[in-house]
């Protein structure tokens, strides 16, 4: 039973990834019929004044990390991603805890304190999409995912960027005690009991920089001409190099094909149009270069996640304005 939450702090926490684990675990809702958490905020030094990322707010925990021995759940919230040590004593803690057989939940690059506690390796694991590279190159033995809101694996959930910290609490919830009660959770704080899609709708593609200057030129023109149909030779010729040449090229410069190049590119302004104008989805298939409504919600299902309709729903100026009114 999920019945002990820690919270565990280190300096420079993200405020809002830590509000995220207070609105779920630390409020009390028994009134209305739900389980209560013994919930207690932790820290290497009770009492002493944590800064966070927002200037002028501290964070004082009441706790010390000897809590985290007797947690059900010890839930990380974000700090900033970059190179500075974690406290080896929050580290240990956490390290100890897992050992002892506490969940570990982690909230965007929360996820980095749990690699230094070495949760990470050998299992699959998610970030905020801008720290993945960073999350993987850092540790090497995980299997960092790039397209989810959030990994279970089990004794250790990761979970993407801000709001996704939400979707990783309730899942647990819904998890451990049951549908119900994240259901009710869900509807006190006005969000999706669970949410489809990934991290890939949230994230820009935008042109590769190319060191290449024949190259350079020919992405220039495939992006400012992506309703025309492109073959690999007519694009090599336009390079003056020989096919294989150019899609060697190409592979080294972009990191990718030509053909995966130029739908991500399409796909990209789809999103675009989507989001700016009503223009139905074979007006922007053909403005994008894709020729059909079928094959556009075909791309743009397999590069961003959700239909087209449902991202205009989302994003779309139109939808948001409606909402507005």
């Amino acid at each position: 039973m999920l019945s002990k939450v820690a919270v565990v702090l280190s300096e420079r926490l993200a405020m809002f990834e830590f509000g995220v684990v207070c609105e779920v675990f630390g409020l009390d809702r028994t009134a209305d019929g739900l389980p209560g958490f013994d919930f207690k905020v932790c820290g290497a030094e009770p009492g002493k004044p944590l800064p966070s990322t927002t200037p002028g707010i501290t964070v004082t925990p009441e706790y010390g990390l000897e809590e985290l021995a007797k947690a059900d759940l010890v839930a990380i919230p974000a700090f900033p991603a970059s190179a500075f040590g974690f406290d080896a004593r929050v580290v240990g803690a956490i390290r100890a805890a897992s050992d002892a057989g506490a969940i570990v939940l982690t909230v965007c690059s929360g996820a980095f304190l749990a690699g230094a506690a070495g949760l990470l390796d050998g299992r699959k694991c998610t970030t905020h999409w801008r720290y993945v590279d960073q999350l993987a190159a850092q540790f090497p033995e995980a299997t960092v995912d790039p397209d989810v809101l959030f990994v279970d694996e089990g004794n250790l959930i990761t979970s993407a960027g801000t709001a996704a910290g939400i979707d990783a609490c309730l899942h647990l919830v819904r998890r451990e005690i049951g549908s119900s009660v994240a259901n009710a959770i869900a509807r006190r704080m006005v969000v999706p009991p669970q949410r489809d899609g990934g991290q890939r709708q949230f994230i820009e593609r935008p042109v590769p920089e190319c060191t290449s200057d024949s190259l350079s030129s020919t992405l220039q023109w495939m992006s400012e001409n992506l309703e025309l149909p492109h073959t690999i030779d007519d694009l090599a010729a336009r390079s003056v190099m020989s096919t294989r040449t150019f899609a060697r090229r190409f592979a080294a410069e972009t990191g990718t094909t030509p053909v995966k190049w130029l739908t991500n590119q399409r796909v990209l302004y789809a999103k675009h149009l989507l989001e700016d104008t009503d223009e139905g989805l074979e007006q922007i298939a053909a403005q994008a270069g894709f020729g059909s409504g079928a094959l556009l919600r075909h791309h743009f299902q397999k590069v961003v996640g959700i239909a087209p309709t449902e991202y205009r729903r989302r994003f779309g100026a139109a939808e948001a304005s409606e909402q507005r009114s």
